[in-house]
């Protein structure tokens, strides 16, 4: 039992460590400013386009990074829990669908 429970820890970081290296993009409606996360939902970037950033409107600025980040938020997770399922399912072949 003990083993397993490494094994299952070991297999938990490595897929940690995939997920840091992927990338998923979020845009706002226009692709004015666009959100970059790992698969680990961390922030890693947000690019604003000088065209938005020309108006000056940060109502607009806000609102736009918002949805922006919220897409990238979701793809995020979307691949979070894939990874998720895949590590239980080769590990407790019989609790994979439990994720």
């Amino acid at each position: 039992m003990f083993g397993k429970m490494m094994e299952m820890k070991q297999k938990m970081e490595e897929m940690k460590q995939r997920l840091d290296h992927i990338s998923v993009v979020g845009n706002s409606p226009g692709n004015e400013i666009e959100v970059r996360m790992n698969g680990n939902k961390k922030l890693v970037g947000i690019t604003v386009s000088s065209a938005l950033a020309a108006r000056g409107d940060a109502d607009e600025i806000a609102e736009l990074m918002q949805i922006a980040f919220e897409r990238a938020m979701e793809q995020a997770e979307q691949i979070n829990e894939s990874e998720m399922r895949a590590a239980a399912g080769n590990l407790l072949p019989g609790l994979g669908g439990m994720f």
